[in-house]
């Protein structure tokens, strides 16, 4: 391999090389410095004049007599058995102390985008233990289901609970949980890794944890590091692999960051006009494939910034995936955990994975009349402000105590409390039988027969 003392510019993370022999777009890169120091990176842009690197370990100490190689391969994930309770760094290195990987094999990251045809439609349960999400925004297996949230709200804790509770229902195949953290503090890495260790959770997961201190090109390969590891347990270990991958807005922003340094033309908010398929590419590695026992289901978690759905990054990861799970700052005030609001709050293939023999006959019914009640309940507390409880009829008064009852019981609950989705439906059963059983419109007459019980408190 030829080496090049060829730098001509740099910018942020980027380094310039010209007159170089033809070079493969995303090629690895070995920086050699002159004090002896080697960083890696890898190639971003190529064309007859000059290659852009990215540089993994940052710019920093590079100059002119800086030697550069091209390896004429891409980045590569070591993947083993033995991956399983290891914390590793963002570009996939251990970081616990424990000894290094050794392979099976090593695969690129970039993985293999699944064939339409291939799939297969997604149709098993999941039960997180949060009946907000297993009775009203049910997750399925293979399914791509995001957590919209804002700064402050305790979304970290929730993916951390998910990670615990999570299980296929009456199956007994394998399971695993690929969590994949970027742009975090030294302190959530800390809380992360103490979680993972004390719950025993680690043991059926591989985590990846990038700094806010990292260089932003390494939180650019992170999700896609995660990825790798959940299609060698999904489709080699014929595995059932949840992959929760958080914050999704740390990697728009490192996404922006270079844009910028390669002076990008940029496009809504400044963020790169390629996003929407860069997090396509991302998303979209979630599914079944016909004929594989495994699966891979993704829940992505993204801040929104200033609270705002509208933003460039919920958007179009609204667009992509199927359905989202809102956070509200409302109910957090309230000291809910965890604050999720069910009425924006959506899950597209909530009916493919619930019923009879999967969840229980009753589910989409309950489902549907907690809805129409809470939202209704809400609504009236509008009401109240202005003219008075006095003025609503008795219906309306019922209601509005449903919708304080069904936050107070049914969305809170504790950090480690994990409910199955038959005590999650008795208690729905529960809020129901403080309504008259004739005011139950969405619910047909064979269900409230077998399951309306009136008056319980």
């Amino acid at each position: 391999m030829k080496e090049y003392k060829t730098i001509t510019r740099i910018a942020g993370p980027l380094v310039f090389v010209k007159n170089t022999d033809p070079v493969a777009y995303a090629d690895l890169v070995r920086i050699m410095l002159p004090d002896g120091r080697v960083k890696n990176g890898q190639v971003l842009d190529t064309s007859d004049d000059v290659v852009v690197v990215q540089v993994f370990e940052g710019t920093s100490g590079i100059d002119k007599e800086t030697r550069v190689k091209f390896l004429g391969e891409t980045i590569k994930l070591p993947v083993a058995d033995d991956m399983l309770g290891r914390i590793l760094n963002g570009a996939g290195k251990p970081i616990d102390g424990g000894p290094e990987i050794i392979p099976e094999k090593r695969l690129d990251i970039i993985g293999a985008a699944i064939n339409p045809y291939a799939r297969e439609s997604p149709s098993d349960f999941i039960q997180t233990g949060i009946s907000t999400i297993d009775a009203t925004n049910t997750l399925v297996r293979g399914q791509k289901l995001p957590i919209f949230s804002g700064s402050g709200l305790p979304h970290n804790d929730i993916a951390l609970q998910i990670a615990r509770q999570a299980k296929v229902v009456g199956q007994q195949s394998k399971f695993v949980v690929i969590f994949a953290a970027m742009g975090i503090t030294n302190e959530e890495a800390q809380y992360f890794i103490r979680d993972f260790e004390q719950t025993g959770a680690l043991e059926r997961s591989v985590v990846f944890l990038n700094l806010a201190d990292d260089p932003a090109v390494e939180r650019l390969i992170t999700p896609r590091m995660a990825l790798t590891a959940a299609e060698y347990f999904a489709y080699e270990k014929n595995a059932h692999v949840l992959v929760i991958l958080t914050d999704m807005t740390s990697y728009c922003e490192s996404l922006r960051e270079i844009g910028a340094a390669r002076e990008e033309v940029p496009g809504r908010r400044g963020y790169p006009g390629y996003m929407y398929t860069d997090l396509a590419t991302i998303y979209e590695r979630a599914g079944i494939i016909k004929g594989r026992e495994g699966s891979i289901t993704q829940i992505p978690i993204l801040t929104m910034i200033g609270d705002d759905i509208t933003h460039p990054i919920p958007d179009l990861t609204g667009y992509i995936t199927e359905g989202q799970i809102v956070l509200s700052r409302e109910l957090h005030r309230k000291n809910l955990y965890p604050p999720i609001d069910i009425l924006p709050s959506l899950s597209r293939l909530m009916n493919l994975g619930i019923g009879k023999e999967k969840t229980r006959e009753d589910h989409k019914q309950v489902s549907d009349q907690l809805y129409a009640f809470y939202a209704e309940g809400r609504d009236l507390r509008g009401l109240v402000a202005i003219v008075g409880e006095e003025a609503l009829s008795e219906r309306d008064r019922r209601l509005l105590k449903f919708a304080e009852e069904f936050e107070k019981r049914f969305v809170r609950q504790a950090r480690n409390e994990d409910r199955s989705i038959q005590q999650t439906l008795d208690l729905a059963w529960d809020l129901l039988g403080t309504i008259p059983e004739h005011e139950l419109t969405r619910v047909s007459n064979e269900l409230k027969q077998r399951y309306y019980k009136p008056g319980r408190k």
